[in-house]
């Protein structure tokens, strides 16, 4: 069987149908289950790779959407997004609850809940983006501003910083 059938893909193409994007999803021969995977399946450079990280807020998820060489400062998220409390990476179970995905196939849209989403502004560089369908094999190209209208996040350029060598 194909990765397109699998019922979380399907649940990312529909739902990139009703939204009215022209992404296609593209089952790869290599997985993206990290952004570095993503980016040598694609043949693309890695800040193209859109992370989509869950965090709880206070026990609330939310999702960032960061660059692939990118990390989110998860100490301005919360106020961003309008929350306040503490914010630290979502476990398994809390990802798969709050969106219906599992941990390496988090799409950015199609989520079980309606979440807070802060979208990283140096995404900007890339003309075309690659995101998460659903599986660790399926990806869908986007653009930033498609990315926003879809998700109805908020692009902020403060969210992330450089990953460094050492953290």
């Amino acid at each position: 069987m194909s990765n397109l059938e699998n019922s979380s893909v399907k649940r990312v193409r529909a739902a990139l149908a009703e939204l009215g994007a022209t992404a296609e999803v593209i089952e790869l021969s290599g997985t993206a289950r990290s952004a570095q995977d993503a980016a040598d399946s694609i043949g693309t450079e890695l800040g193209s790779i859109v992370k989509t990280l869950v965090f709880s807020v206070s026990g609330q998820a939310v999702v960032a959407l960061v660059a692939g060489d990118r990390r989110c400062d998860t100490k301005i998220l919360p106020a961003l997004l309008g929350l306040q409390g503490g914010c630290k990476q979502a476990d398994a179970d809390l990802v798969r609850e709050a969106t219906g995905f599992a941990i390496g196939g988090v799409a950015p849209v199609a989520h079980e809940h309606h979440l807070p989403i802060a979208i990283d502004a140096s995404l900007e560089r890339f003309e075309i983006l690659y995101a998460a369908a659903g599986h660790p094999y399926c990806v869908f190209a986007t653009s930033l501003a498609e990315l926003e209208r879809l998700t109805g996040g908020i692009i902020n350029a403060d969210i992330s910083e450089p990953i460094t060598k050492g953290t």
